[in-house]
C-alpha cells in the first residue's frame, strides 16, 4: 500500500510538473520502479500512462502549431511518427538487463538537456534560421527515435531544433507539443501489446497525473517557473546518482 500511495503522490506531482515546467517523467520512472517493476517496464508503463495528457496538450495548442520555413508540417508529422515507432521497436528489442545499465546515462543526458534548455540556451531572433530545412528533418527524426526509446528531454531538444530552424518560441512550443504526442503515439501503439505494461499502474498514474496537470495549469500564473526548472534539474541529478549507485 505504501508503494501505491507513493505512486499516486508522485503522479500528481509529475502531472503538475509537466504542466508548469516539464520533466514529469523524472518523477514517474522511479515511482513506478518502487511498485516492483524493472527499469524497462517502468519506462514503457510511464510512456503509456502519460500519453493521454500529451494528447490534451497537443490538441489544445494545435492551432498555434507551425512548421519551420522550407519544411512542411506533414513531413514533420510523418518523420515523428516513423521515428517514434522505430524508437519503440528498439526499446522492445533491448534486453531488460542492458536497459537497466543504460537508464542512468539516459537520465543524465535528459537532465543535461533540460538544464541547457532552461538556463543556458540563447534563443534566436524570430524568423532567423540557424539550420537548413533538410538538417531540421534529420534532427527531428533522431529526436523522434530517442523519444520512442526513452523520451526524457525531448521537449527541449525539439524546442532547440525548431527555434534554430526559424520558428518563434510560442509557435515552437505548440508544434513541440503536437509532435511529442505524435512520436509517442506510435510507440504507445506497440507498447499496449507488450506484457511489460502494468495496467493497474497505468490507470493510477494516468488519472493522478491528469489531475495534477489540471492543477498545474491553474497555478501557471502564480508559481515561479525558474524555481521549478531548478527543482527538475535537482531531481534529475538525484535520480542519476541513485540509479548509478543502485547499478
Amino acid at each position: 500500500m505504501t508503494s501505491w500511495f507513493v505512486l499516486i503522490l508522485a503522479s500528481l506531482w509529475a502531472g503538475a510538473q509537466n504542466a508548469l515546467a516539464g520533466g514529469g517523467s523524472f518523477i514517474t520512472l522511479p515511482s513506478l520502479m518502487v511498485t516492483g517493476m524493472d527499469a524497462r517496464a517502468a519506462n514503457i508503463t510511464s510512456t503509456v500512462a502519460l500519453f493521454p495528457a500529451q494528447i490534451v496538450m497537443g490538441l489544445t495548442g494545435r492551432k498555434q502549431a507551425e512548421s519551420p520555413p522550407g519544411v512542411s508540417f506533414k513531413a514533420l508529422f510523418v518523420i515523428s511518427l516513423v521515428g517514434g515507432a522505430l524508437g519503440g521497436l528498439i526499446l522492445l528489442a533491448t534486453p531488460s538487463s542492458f536497459f537497466a545499465k543504460l537508464v542512468p546515462w539516459l537520465v543524465l543526458f535528459a537532465t543535461a538537456i533540460f538544464a541547457w534548455g532552461s538556463f543556458f540556451r540563447k534563443p534566436l531572433a524570430p524568423g532567423t534560421a540557424a539550420i537548413p530545412p533538410r538538417t531540421e528533418m534529420v534532427v527531428q527524426f533522431l529526436i523522434a527515435v530517442y523519444g520512442g526509446y526513452f523520451g526524457g528531454g525531448i521537449g527541449f531538444l525539439m524546442m532547440a531544433a525548431l527555434t534554430m530552424a526559424g520558428l518563434a518560441v510560442r509557435a515552437a512550443g505548440a508544434t513541440k507539443n503536437v509532435l511529442a504526442g505524435v512520436m509517442n503515439a506510435s510507440a504507445v501503439a506497440m507498447f499496449v501489446f507488450s506484457h511489460e505494461v502494468y495496467w493497474k499502474q497505468v490507470v493510477v498514474t494516468a488519472i493522478a497525473s491528469s489531475i495534477g496537470g489540471y492543477a498545474g495549469a491553474r497555478m501557471l500564473s502564480v508559481v515561479n517557473e525558474k524555481a521549478l526548472r531548478v527543482f527538475v534539474v535537482v531531481i534529475g541529478i538525484a535520480l542519476t546518482v541513485g540509479l548509478f549507485w543502485r547499478g
